[in-house]
């Protein structure tokens, strides 16, 4: 194999050259590691660096699986056991787990070889990836601009092709949000879909959940098959599906009832560019046999305080549990200023307003459910406005009062299908004049990931992004 190729396959393709003894899991890992020390000094996507651990799980015997051999990367929010995970806060960052979560082994079932972990702004909590502790991850698009939040370092090392697939996890957008700032496809499961456990039963109210960043649909769908599934602790499930994602990928979507919007779920106007793009896709698809129409669901409560009360409390349980393990009061130099601010709000809420948000969720997701009777599919903006310059968001600023106004302009509508439970999908078919990718967001019903697969193949197919690369990879 020539290894100036490895950027042109995605993950099933890798691994297909070793199930076909064209390549070695191992020549495959040490390719990984040579593109992160070329290009991960610019863009400092990969945080937590184990190729040890890789290393012994290829000389054990990698599992006999979809993605065998193939380079892959955690999120610094999960745990491998032996590896170090510091949730990106300073108080962690010498922080090793002493067990494996659910999630990580049915990566690990599926035949990977686990190298390091991926950057993420302090306990993911924001749509851009700047922690203290280890600084900003850049757009290998553009250096000055984020590549994203919270999954910013695995958007960013698939974008400038350090490997094809990665871990992300997505709690109000954070997996959509950097697959559209960087320019890569990325899907956020039915609510339950993927296993949380085994130390937690839900994330942020049953908002978060994980699963990968690619370069291609089949990769994520291929993924999903090997991962989804309850495990003995979940509380909820996922409605099954009618057959395995991978086959949806190859079969035709037909005639979809696709609604779409151009404008914020708050109403307001957004970006020129990226209205105009949103107009573009729905014209495409108009093109490609859908019936298109514009229209939009109108939510019944404002999801960003419905958010800010949820993540409010999970933060504060966060910064009570590191105050019980290290025996001390958290301070600034422990945790951001913004997680301590979170912390603090959610101590002057009472129980009775975090019952109040999730019932304010629960309407929302209603809503929506009402909304998708007459329609199979919904298309918006990913974001309403082009990747954040570097240090727009500034966690450590004593007034914090900037953050708020930015995110209501830049992330309106990703939060939304956190509440609802349904997938919803980031698809990279769009660049602004100065180069920026931007990401159109495709939602269905829940438990309907087979029609996402379905549609994001066809638009892969129309619109092909897998070798447009970002100028980091000249």
């Amino acid at each position: 194999m020539a290894f100036k190729e490895y950027g042109s396959y995605d993950g099933m393709g890798l691994a297909d050259l070793v199930r076909k003894r064209q390549v070695s899991a191992r020549e495959l890992l040490d390719e990984a590691i040579a593109r992160t020390a070329k290009v991960d000094p610019q863009i400092n996507a990969v945080v937590v660096k184990h190729y040890d651990y890789a290393l012994r799980q290829i000389d054990k015997g990698l599992p006999a699986g979809p993605f065998t051999g193939v380079p892959f990367l955690l999120k610094d929010l999960d745990i491998l056991e032996g590896t170090r995970t510091t949730s990106g806060a300073s108080i962690y960052k010498d922080n090793v787990a002493d067990h494996t979560s659910t999630l990580a082994q049915r990566f690990l079932n599926a035949g990977v070889a686990i190298f390091g972990k991926t950057s993420s702004p302090e306990f993911g909590l924001m749509p851009t990836t700047e922690s203290r502790l280890f600084g900003p991850t850049r757009n290998p698009w553009n250096l000055q601009h984020s590549s994203g939040g919270s999954s910013g370092g695995a958007a960013a090392a698939v974008a400038a092709r350090i490997l094809p697939v990665a871990h992300a996890s997505d709690g109000g957008g954070s997996i959509r949000i950097p697959a559209s700032a960087s320019g890569v496809f990325g899907l956020k499961p039915t609510r339950a879909r993927n296993p949380i456990g085994p130390d937690r039963g839900e994330g942020w109210g049953g908002f978060s959940c994980g699963h990968v960043l690619s370069i291609s649909v089949r990769d994520s769908a291929a993924m999903l098959d090997a991962i989804h599934g309850p495990e003995p602790s979940s509380p909820y499930v996922a409605p099954p599906p009618e057959r395995p994602f991978l086959e949806e990928v190859e079969c035709d979507p037909g005639r979809l009832r696709i609604a779409f919007t151009d404008r914020s779920p708050y109403g307001d106007a957004i970006d020129p560019e990226i209205a105009a793009a949103v107009r573009e896709v729905a014209t495409l698809l108009a093109g490609l046999g859908h019936h298109v129409e514009e229209r939009a669901p109108v939510l019944a409560a404002d999801p960003a305080v419905v958010m800010s009360t949820i993540v409010a409390a999970n933060t504060a349980l966060s910064v009570r549990q590191a105050e019980q393990r290290f025996g001390r009061a958290m301070t600034d130099k422990d945790f951001e200023i913004l997680t301590l601010a979170s912390a603090n709000n959610a101590q002057k809420a009472t129980a009775t307003d975090y019952v109040a948000a999730q019932l304010n969720a629960f309407q929302i997701s209603r809503g929506l459910a009402m909304f998708f009777e007459s329609c199979d599919v919904l298309l918006c903006p990913t974001l309403c406005l082009p990747p954040l310059r570097i240090g727009e968001l500034n966690t450590m600023s004593n007034d914090l009062s900037h953050i708020a106004p930015i995110l209501r302009r830049y992330i309106p509508a990703t939060s939304m299908f956190n509440m609802s439970g349904q997938p919803a999908m980031s698809v990279p078919l769009a660049w602004n004049a100065a180069g920026l990718p931007l990401g159109m967001m495709f939602a269905a019903r829940s438990g309907d990931e087979a029609t996402l697969f379905r549609l994001g193949a066809q638009l892969e197919h129309e619109r092909p992004w897998k070798n447009k690369l970002p100028p980091i990879c000249a």
